[in-house]
């Protein structure tokens, strides 16, 4: 009898009084384990909200960052630390604070791909599901400093026709994906439905049809009736897509490389189902911040959460860090 990983962790669950969150990126396998599974807005607000003692976050670091800075009481784990960001790696806190002090006037509006540092140098973080809402709350007389994805960014000034100040960041992954092949790709499918994530270059982007984040994109692929969808995003996606809409043909938007077609995160990827075992038997490795730092950070996702709550909020008059 073959040996059943996923029974000993759902076993593991149990007796730790743990839940797993899980991000779309992830292997299907991970996803399947999960109690949870979402985009980063979504796992940051099940983060704060959940009962169980122990959170364990199947995604990247500043994922589980962010739940340990809402929820401070929990133990939060993650299966491997190195699983980083390449935006996180772009934008080191002396030099986005060095930004930052450029433009004293600015409010930092922050992705949340990010790491608690930089958060705690930001006035609000923003997630791709809900980036406009927070940006039309901020007063069109102020400067918008928006960082660290530039691609997301010049995304949004557009399309609420707000001028912002860039940081010259970018996503590993999506930047890969190339815009003459797939207009050769949509010649070869002419049926197909483009969809895109807005980390995309706005090369690839004029071809979509629908752009915004993970789950933007799941429910445009259970909501439309189109049998066939070209899918500019992780692959990670697809699993859950299949899921929804079994009788769709799902096609991975064209990379550079003439290679492998799939577009794969490598930090999402690090994550394995041995590892989550691992982390829930032994309680490591575990995401901890110094309270100072975490009350920091705490500033600008609580406005994120009270924007898109509904509450009001206050902007600094000017950054003085």
């Amino acid at each position: 009898m073959a040996y059943d990983i996923a029974a000993d962790i759902q076993r593991l669950k149990k007796e730790k009084n743990a839940v797993i969150l899980a991000h779309y990126y992830e292997d299907g396998d991970i996803q399947d384990i999960a109690d949870y599974v979402g985009d980063s807005f979504y796992l940051a607000k099940m983060g704060q909200q959940v009962q169980q003692d122990t959170i364990l976050l199947a995604g990247v670091v500043f994922m589980a960052e962010s739940v340990k800075i809402l929820n401070p009481t929990k133990t939060v784990l993650v299966p491997d630390m190195e699983a980083s960001c390449s935006l996180v790696k772009g934008a080191p806190y002396d030099k986005y604070l060095a930004w930052r002090r450029q433009h004293p006037d600015g409010i930092a509006v922050t992705y949340i791909n990010s790491s608690a540092e930089v958060k705690s140098i930001s006035d609000v973080i923003i997630t791709s599901s809900n980036a406009q809402q927070i940006v039309e709350s901020i007063p069109k007389d102020r400067k918008i400093l928006f960082g660290p994805d530039q691609h997301l960014g010049r995304w949004l000034s557009k399309k609420l026709d707000r001028e912002f100040v860039l940081w010259p960041g970018a996503c590993e992954v999506h930047v890969l994906f190339n815009a003459k092949k797939l207009y050769e790709l949509i010649a070869q499918h002419p049926d197909a439905v483009v969809i895109a994530h807005p980390e995309c270059d706005e090369s690839v982007l004029q071809y979509a049809s629908v752009i915004g984040s993970t789950s933007r994109l799941l429910e445009e692929v259970q909501k439309n009736p189109a049998k066939k969808f070209i899918v500019a995003t992780e692959t990670g996606i697809f699993h859950q897509m299949q899921k929804l809409r079994p009788d769709v043909e799902l096609i991975q938007a064209p990379v550079m490389d003439s290679g492998c077609s799939c577009n794969n995160c490598p930090y999402m990827k690090m994550n394995s189902m041995e590892k989550i075992k691992y982390a829930l038997e032994t309680a490591k490795p575990q995401v901890g911040l110094e309270e100072s730092l975490r009350l920091k950070a705490k500033v600008s996702l609580d406005r994120m959460m009270d924007i898109t709550s509904g509450k009001p909020v206050t902007w600094p008059a000017e950054f003085t860090v």
